[in-house]
């Protein structure tokens, strides 16, 4: 797997946002390359554990500027937040469980959670910000 590269595309013109969004693919390229590299499974875990936590801090800082700036898709965009969570703490139970590294496939579904997110939801939402801030 390739490193997530922090480009123009992956801004939102908030620059709180992202800031945040750039240690989130930071941190997602350091379990990348502990894949890669066979790291132990405590580390992988650890790396994994990371990523969740940083992602859990991280919406809640969206959400709170969502409430100052009264964005009109808040419900729909705490929504996502949930469900992007919930799937990556299940994928993190799973092979807690099965005591089982992550893995290439796991690679690809977080690239694709965390990059799908930005460019969608956090895009209307970097939109609205601007025009409010």
């Amino acid at each position: 797997m390739k490193d997530i590269v922090w480009s123009g595309i992956l801004s939102i013109g908030i620059d709180e946002i992202d800031e945040d969004h750039r240690k989130l693919v930071k941190i997602f390229n350091v379990l990348n390359h502990a894949v890669l590299e066979n790291e132990s499974l405590e580390y992988l875990a650890a790396s994994l554990e990371e990523l969740i936590n940083c992602t859990v801090w991280h919406f809640s800082h969206e959400e709170r500027l969502m409430l100052k700036y009264r964005y009109p898709d808040i419900t729909e965009h705490k929504a996502e937040h949930r469900d992007l969570i919930n799937s990556a703490q299940k994928l993190q139970k799973e092979l807690l469980r099965e005591e089982k590294a992550v893995a290439d496939e796991h690679i690809v579904f977080l690239e694709s959670w965390l990059t799908e997110h930005i460019l969608t939801a956090d895009g209307r939402l970097g939109a609205y910000l601007s025009q409010v801030m």
